[in-house]
């Protein structure tokens, strides 16, 4: 699990206080960027404080990224940095204007004005404070404050950082913490969390209630509606996180602690990312502190790791074999740093795997789950390279060919198209509803 943000002890909640945070998407076009204004604007109408967090438009980000590329193999941390953190500000800039038009006036902030202050690790930059001195004296003004997501300021440099992709998510919750908002509300281009990935399983169900932990695994197992260290950092903090729709007022998902969620289904979605590598150094030396050196050089590079399976040598005269699973945007990175190391053993890696996960946190007292998963797998003929579980996740790498086919077969045969979920009968491989989700 990635280790939590700074914790605090939580502001004092004020409930006439709102932190909204607004996609790429939700600001992309001129019609959308003057909808999230008027959904700003309608807020303050109703005599709430309202601070917005803004990303960068649509594809802003990935532009910035190719024209740094365009530039360089081999982009400087800290420039890029100065350059993918210019995306959030226009948008903030830009909603202000539609805001003043409204007839309301509105600041915006960049991540250091607003008093985001992070470690110095550019590009995946912690945050490590929240100074919203100068955000409390806007909104008691009157104002409504617009703040740059995804960036802040080093605390040792004073360096502009970024906080990696989804880091809007993070900036939101951080000043939903900091200000003591009732709730932060993250608003994209989906109507909340579902059961699975609709554009895979068009029948999937949008979820009402989620706990901390449930959204924490799911979000780590490649649900891409909330940023982890932004769903970490409201447990942490006690933040409630409402994810909704920017193009309609339904209501959307609910993510609350587990205490006020009360009995959860024993499995609540099916989750999956195509977005895995796995690296294999066979032949390592079976000793003490080898796995340490190992971890240390991809920590230092900045390499988040996932699954990890190391095998016992079959004799005194093989070596054992580690495997580990880690984004695939990593790979390059993690190769290049266990090449300097002075492991002599070859390096194996394969970026045409997946992952997919089954999480739920009934899971805890319903045994046979696992049986489940594996049986469902067995069925559609997809092998099964890796096994990693948790208390309510089990999550398998398989081929990323098989990725779609394995959330399909995973959401039918835990039935979670239907409003009852199943639940496993005790006293039997039979199901039948009994937790309604």
């Amino acid at each position: 699990m990635v280790s939590s943000e700074a914790r605090k002890e939580p502001a004092a909640i004020v409930p006439d206080t709102v932190v909204m945070k607004f996609g790429g998407t939700s600001v992309a076009s001129p019609d959308d960027l003057k909808r999230a204004a008027r959904r700003i604007v309608a807020a303050r109408e109703r005599g709430q404080s309202v601070v917005a967090v803004l990303s960068a438009r649509g594809k802003t980000t990935d532009e910035l990224v190719a024209m740094a590329y365009e530039i360089s193999d081999a982009p400087v941390a800290r420039e890029l940095d100065m350059l993918l953190s210019t995306g959030e500000r226009q948008s903030c800039a830009l909603c202000a204007m539609a805001i003043a038009d409204m007839g309301y006036e509105a600041i915006s902030l960049t991540g250091s004005q607003a008093g985001i202050v992070t470690d110095s690790s550019h590009t995946k930059a912690r945050i490590l404070d929240v100074q919203a001195d100068r955000i409390r004296a806007a909104l008691s003004s009157g104002q409504i404050v617009l703040v740059a997501g995804f960036q802040g300021v080093s605390t040792d440099s004073n360096d502009v950082t970024t906080l990696g992709r989804g880091g809007s998510d993070t900036t939101a919750v951080a000043l939903a913490a900091a200000l003591g908002a009732g709730v932060c509300e993250i608003y994209t281009d989906v109507a909340g969390v579902f059961t699975a990935d609709p554009r895979i399983v068009p029948d999937a169900r949008k979820l009402e209630l989620l706990s901390f932990e449930e959204m924490l695994e799911m979000s780590a197992s490649g649900a891409g509606v909330l940023q982890l260290r932004s769903v970490e950092y409201g447990r942490n903090h006690d933040v409630r996180i409402h994810c909704r729709s920017s193009f309609d007022d339904a209501p959307g998902t609910l993510v609350l602690p587990e205490s006020e969620t009360l009995e959860r289904p024993f499995v609540t979605a099916v989750t999956h990312s195509e977005n895995e590598a796995r690296v294999t150094l066979a032949g390592i030396a079976d000793e003490p502190g080898v796995a340490g050196r190992i971890f240390t050089a991809l920590a230092d590079a900045n390499v988040d790791v996932d699954m990890i399976i190391q095998n016992e040598p079959v004799s005194t005269d093989h070596g054992a074999d580690l495997s580990f699973t880690i984004e695939r945007g990593d790979l390059a990175a993690a190769t290049s740093a266990l090449e300097r190391t002075d492991l002599a053993t070859p390096i194996l890696t394969d970026d045409r795997i997946g992952k997919v996960s089954v999480i739920g946190a009934g899971m805890r007292s319903h045994p046979g789950v696992a049986r489940d998963v594996f049986n469902a797998l067995g069925e559609l003929g997809i092998n099964i390279q890796m096994i990693s579980t948790s208390p309510i996740k089990i999550s398998c790498v398989i081929a990323v060919d098989r990725v779609a086919d394995a959330v399909r077969g995973l959401h039918d045969a835990f039935g979670l198209d239907r409003d009852e979920v199943l639940a496993e009968d005790p006293h039997g491989s039979a199901h039948h509803p009994r937790v309604r989700a």
